[in-house]
């Protein structure tokens, strides 16, 4: 059965960022449909983490805006995007070694704990229920991601494809809209790449989560993602279907080189 695409839920118009005179993005205009696995691919150095940077309000683009629900957005900053349901895993795996695998998911429920630091603190009634609740929840992403087996393990024991599961849990764990994936499998072998590959169908189809990918292989990209946006040396030259952008003459000459 296919996955039911949406109305546009995000919209970058006219998106330009700078560092000290260096281009990062120019002038870039893309659009994200519900329920959609969006693709952002390109060489090193193109700015997609430039790009996803600026959706989730880490960087402040010098032009442009996000529209998300229909609400404009000159400037997003990360409290804002994770209020609005937008999440995001990091290329370099930013988790807390020294704790369990549980215990770093946990810290993805911190935006929709209630109870003050008093009540955590001296573990009362409401508290206490809460922190139930929000392991009940966790569980529940323990097992759909399949990890039961390291839920108590420090997560610096564990070898970088887990690891990589485990960041991907954590976001989850925020029960976010729109998921942003920044290189959820570099550094994985053909296998944990299958196995990412069919999480990230699974968060797509079964919770609903609207994915917003960046990927390096590109039997991945042309395999899971109903569009993709193809940018090179921060400039946008191809946005389509895998098909459109596969048979993008400045694409292949840009990125994919004329052997594929």
């Amino acid at each position: 059965m296919a996955r039911q695409i949406g109305e546009v839920i995000l919209d970058l118009q006219n998106v330009s960022l700078s560092f000290g005179g260096v281009n990062a993005l120019i002038d870039i205009s893309f659009d994200v449909r519900e329920h959609e696995v969006r693709a952002i691919i390109g060489p090193n150095g193109a700015g997609k983490s430039s790009m996803l940077n600026v959706i989730n309000g880490v960087y402040r683009p010098q032009a442009g805006e996000i529209i998300l629900r229909g609400e404009h957005f000159r400037q997003m900053n990360p409290y804002k995007a994770a209020s609005a349901g937008i999440a995001r895993t990091f290329q370099n795996i930013a988790l807390f070694k020294g704790m369990s695998v549980l215990d770093n998911i946990m810290t993805g429920r911190s935006l929709k704990m209630k109870a003050n630091i008093f009540q955590q603190a001296f573990r009362t009634g409401v508290a206490k229920r809460e922190e139930l609740e929000h392991r009940a929840k966790v569980e529940e992403i323990i097992d759909f991601l399949e990890i039961q087996h390291i839920r108590k393990t420090p997560v610096g024991r564990l070898p970088y494809g887990l690891q990589k599961r485990v960041d991907l849990a954590r976001a989850l764990a925020m029960e976010p809209q729109i998921l942003l994936l920044d290189e959820p499998m570099a550094g994985m072998n053909i296998e944990e790449k299958q196995d990412m590959s069919r999480f990230i169908l699974d968060v797509n189809d079964q919770m609903g989560t609207t994915i917003v990918l960046i990927e390096h292989d590109m039997g991945v990209v042309m395999d899971i993602s109903d569009r993709v946006v193809v940018l090179d040396y921060g400039k946008k030259i191809g946005d389509g279907s895998p098909d459109e952008v596969r048979g993008n003459p400045e694409v292949i000459s840009a990125y994919l080189g004329a052997s594929h």
